[in-house]
């Protein structure tokens, strides 16, 4: 009889255990926002004829959003499991960036001690001052208009996706074994994406203009996020927003949060920073902002750094 009643028990925790393992894999609020983005993905393109501005304007925040929590994916979300994640990241709807490239240089990045390094920080948005001077005149101009906020809305996107274009050629002429694998994963859902395009009334073109103006409002979020500084702690922003920019780039306005606590989820950064604000507005020496609509202010027109690092000699 003891036997028989402790069966049941047994089944019921060792369901309990069960789910509770399913539950721990998973990163639940993050996955159910990767389905809500992908909803409005495709209800825009499902908008019919005449509603074209709306389905831009729908897809433009859907893409920047994902393109967000395909960062979160590089850092272990939704999943554990790597190989999960990258199944995940591999379909990029925003066309243009490889996620495996991504990943790979993104994670170069999180190397504070080469934060804002020309040639050591993947994303750094600095050139060597010997290499500025060489540039022809034109060119400089272009650059030092895309350090304007207003600039890098609008030409942001062509110049960075040229910059990161020759240097992945140089890479693959290099020899580099990741750089042509990365990319040949990466087109089977550039593919899949078009032909889920061709099949809406959406033109080609249209979702071309909305792709183009993800990149733009992701700009506005790495236009700020690092600043040339003698110290490493020193050289990452704090942007105390909470309003739609700041949830479509998932909380990375907190930007010196994310890098002293990269694995910590999305949702999670509001409430770390609150709890240790002191310590980490200490910590990168006044490098903080109250809101975007004070950058928009205060750089719209005008440059925040000068193009050549300004830490580094010419010779």
């Amino acid at each position: 009889m003891p036997l028989e009643t402790s069966l049941p028990h047994d089944a019921a925790l060792q369901q309990q255990t069960f789910w509770r393992k399913v539950v721990g894999m998973c990163d639940w609020p993050t996955l159910a926002l990767f389905f809500g983005t992908a909803t409005v993905w495709a209800m825009a393109l499902m908008l019919p004829a005449g509603w074209g501005l709306l389905a831009v304007v729908g897809l433009v925040l859907a893409l920047t959003l994902h393109s967000s929590l395909s960062h979160e994916i590089l850092h272990g979300h939704p999943f554990r499991s790597a190989r999960a994640g990258t199944a995940l990241g591999l379909f990029q709807p925003g066309l243009l960036v490889p996620y495996l490239r991504f990943k790979r240089l993104h994670l170069a990045h999180h190397r504070d001690a080469n934060l804002t390094d020309p040639y050591d920080d993947p994303e750094s948005n600095y050139l060597d001052p010997a290499v500025w001077h060489r540039l022809p005149f034109v060119l400089q101009m272009v650059l030092g208009f895309n350090n304007t906020l207003l600039g890098r809305i609008v030409i942001g996107p062509l110049v960075g996706m040229v910059y990161f274009l020759i240097g992945e050629v140089r890479l693959a002429r290099a020899g580099d074994p990741h750089v042509m694998r990365d990319w040949r994963w990466h087109l089977p859902g550039v593919v899949l994406s078009l032909w889920l395009v061709s099949l809406s009334v959406l033109p080609l073109w249209a979702y071309l203009v909305a792709c183009y103006g993800a990149l733009s409002v992701l700009k506005i979020r790495t236009f700020m996020e690092h600043r040339a500084h003698e110290h490493a702690a020193g050289r990452t922003v704090i942007i105390e927003d909470r309003g739609l920019l700041a949830f479509l780039f998932l909380n990375n306005n907190l930007h010196v949060v994310h890098h002293m606590h990269p694995d910590v989820s999305w949702y999670r950064l509001p409430a770390l920073y609150a709890a240790r604000r002191v310590r980490f507005r200490a910590r990168n020496d006044g490098y903080i902002y109250a809101s975007y609509a004070q950058l928009f202010r205060s750089y719209f027109l005008r440059a925040k750094d000068p193009v050549a690092h300004p830490l580094w000699r010419e010779d």
